[in-house]
């Protein structure tokens, strides 16, 4: 019998234990996923909790309901992968020995890596949305909250959901427009980017929703510390930008496993290098690697893990049966985003084509619109719930193509001068 192994049951790690578990000879192969948290967070519904669109209830489930009962399901950390050896060794001391290793270990937001966040005022001033604890609490602040500075800050550009602090900052404002306050709030959105997001169209749309809700941004804002005393951000360059509420996302990085295993990039933020087509690591052949534990240039995003999960489905079948790994990954992401009073974009891309406008998923047809806002966006994004519980965790087929499709797409002419 041999092993496969598959680190971390969250998004990534559990479609991809409902795939193999439906494609590898139960005889030939036992599967084994490791997790140390029972919980399964919905983490796009972070999001909404804060502002009551959503309850705590709605983003949890056990993640024993999500796995196939063929599947063995270890509830313990891995504190070493030794790729030579071809084995793990975990929190209690139990060591397994793997034939083939899929890494899906996430990505987690460390807030102590900037001095001062973690401070006096920590889950009372300053809160993130991008964890259960940080978006219940924000929920109950954002009750009372009286008004004055609020400040969304992005400490790093490499995050999980890139799209999400915008949402943040869109739902914000009609939120407290709803609540008749929104002259008592001002809403500030900083960023180390030099606009509102990395694809040009995209940021062109986003910058100009942002103008028309009155939310300021200061663009190239790279943050040194968080001062407590003064409730003030602080940059490299000593720019200063005062809040009474900041929302931050902290910095991300992998799981700690990564460092200890020596297996994460260069710049210590324990993702781990891996082919951008087949989403094998670039240092051990039996080991692959998807979802947000990758450092492939694509976005960290569920809508990712499930394209990625198709591509490695048979690039692992075909790593067993000894072929060439020919399935290849595209960077194909897609990305609702909230804008607020019921109404969402969405946007379509991979590592070549940036965001463009049209129809999704069906050419004339859609019915979502992309780069555009509309009522229809904001249904789709509340009914990816139901998609997520049922279709994407369970690792079954979604209506969209697996590569980015041109279908739909409005590609404009450019002009040429001769």
């Amino acid at each position: 019998m041999k092993n496969l192994i598959i680190l971390g049951a969250g998004t990534a790690g559990t479609l991809m234990a409902n795939k193999l578990t439906r494609v590898l000879d139960h005889n030939a192969w036992s599967i084994t996923i490791i997790d140390k948290d029972p919980v399964h967070y919905y983490q796009p519904g972070f999001l909404f909790i804060p502002f009551g669109i959503y309850q705590p209830g709605d983003v949890i489930r056990q993640k024993k309901e999500f796995l196939p009962r063929s599947v063995n399901f270890l509830l313990d950390e891995v504190t070493l992968i030794e790729g030579e050896l071809n084995r793990i060794t975990l929190k209690h001391g139990q060591v397994l020995d793997y034939d083939v290793l899929v890494v899906a270990t996430g990505a987690e937001v460390v807030p102590e890596e900037t001095p001062g966040m973690k401070g006096e005022r920590w889950y009372k001033d300053i809160f993130d949305f991008y964890t259960f604890e940080g978006s219940t609490r924000l929920a109950k602040k954002l009750e009372t909250w009286k008004g004055g500075k609020l400040v969304i800050n992005l400490c790093e550009t490499l995050i999980k959901c890139p799209v999400a602090p915008l949402e943040f900052a869109f739902l914000a404002d009609s939120y407290f427009t709803e609540k008749g306050m929104r002259d008592q709030v001002e809403i500030s959105y900083v960023t180390p980017l030099s606009g509102a997001f990395t694809k040009p169209k995209a940021t062109k749309m986003l910058s100009a929703l942002l103008e028309e809700k009155k939310i300021q941004v200061v663009p190239d804002f790279y943050l040194q510390e968080v001062d407590n005393d003064l409730k003030m951000l602080v940059s490299y360059d000593q720019k200063e930008v005062p809040f009474d509420l900041l929302v931050t996302i902290p910095v991300n990085k992998g799981a700690e496993v990564i460092s200890n295993s020596k297996l994460g990039d260069e710049d210590g933020l324990n993702f781990v290098p891996t082919d951008k087509a087949t989403l094998q690591s670039k240092k051990f052949s039996n080991i692959f690697i998807l979802g947000d534990a990758t450092n492939v240039p694509a976005s960290k995003a569920g809508s990712v893990a499930h394209f990625e999960g198709e591509i490695l489905l048979e690039n692992i079948v075909s790593f067993i049966q000894d072929r060439p790994l020919e399935a290849t990954f595209d960077g194909h992401a897609n990305c609702f985003i909230e804008t607020g009073h019921g109404k969402a974009a969405l946007i379509d891309f991979n590592y070549t084509t940036e965001p463009l406008p049209g129809k999704f998923p069906f050419a004339g047809v859609g019915p979502m619109g992309l780069l555009k806002v509309t009522r229809a966006n904001h249904l789709g994004k509340l009914a990816f719930r139901w998609v997520y519980w049922h279709m994407l965790l369970t690792g079954k087929t979604l209506p969209v193509p697996t590569h980015m499709s041109m279908a739909g797409k409005i590609v404009e002419k450019e002009l040429t001068l001769n």
